[in-house]
């Protein structure tokens, strides 16, 4: 089956000014989401809220494109990454993949405490929080719900992992174990073995896991992937009532 959503950089992707956003071999002590740039559904206030977060080189319209296929009762919000990648490169990024330093953790983590900033600001009148993201912002996702695990009822990681490290908040993920649906193609190849085998270690450990391998799908999104994740909003709308 050929892919519904490709992780390829949208050309024509914005590039947003937001002040210490440029990825030149630095990261923003403090990067911040840009509220202008967010993609909404409707109103959060009374519905659960459901947070998409793209990929590399991507921004937020990527996957705010799969709205019209995921379930209605959603609040969706579509946000753009903090940084720019390096030129040529389109669209944005969530943390540097440039060099010996792209996977530490502490990029992950400042990517997510900007999630979590901007949901301080924007989220107060939901009655729940998800998240759905892919690749890098599904590493940013499950970030996220590892610094604070109350915050957020579920978590959708597509073609990403759980960034390597400890965090305080990981116990207390052990113990809540919400749920957590990964789908990865079997013949992906962007991300390392290495953080796949990690991710297979630790997520049934601090999660509710709900797990797929597509056999013949690379690092994309496809039309059977994204029916599984209907399937999976549905439960977690029955279960949030």
């Amino acid at each position: 089956m050929s892919p519904f959503y490709r992780a390829t950089p949208n050309p024509s992707a914005p590039w947003s000014n937001v002040a210490g956003s440029r990825q030149d071999g630095r990261v923003s002590e403090n990067p911040i989401l840009d509220p202008d740039a967010v993609l909404w559904s409707g109103e959060p206030a009374g519905r659960t809220l459901l947070v998409l977060l793209h990929g590399y080189g991507a921004d937020e319209r990527d996957l705010f494109a799969l709205t019209p296929h995921l379930p209605a009762e959603f609040a969706i919000a579509a946000v753009r990454a903090p940084l720019e990648p390096p030129f040529p490169t389109p669209g944005r990024s969530w943390y540097p993949i440039e060099g010996l330093e792209s996977r530490d953790a502490v990029h992950t983590t400042r990517a997510a405490h900007a999630l979590l900033t901007w949901l301080d600001e924007v989220a107060s009148e939901a009655t729940s929080i998800g998240l759905l993201g892919f690749s890098q912002g599904a590493a940013v996702a499950l970030q996220a719900l590892r610094l604070d695990p109350e915050r957020f009822a579920f978590v959708i990681n597509l073609s990403g992992y759980a960034t390597p490290g400890e965090l305080p908040g990981d116990a207390d993920l052990a113990e809540r174990r919400p749920p957590v649906f990964w789908g990865r193609g079997a013949l992906d190849e962007v991300i390392p073995a290495a953080l796949v085998l990690h991710t297979t270690d630790w997520l049934p450990g601090h999660s509710d896991l709900v797990g797929r391998i597509y056999p013949e799908l690379r690092h994309a999104v496809s039309e059977h992937e994204l029916a599984d994740v209907r399937a999976f909003l549905e439960k977690q709308l029955g279960q949030l009532g």
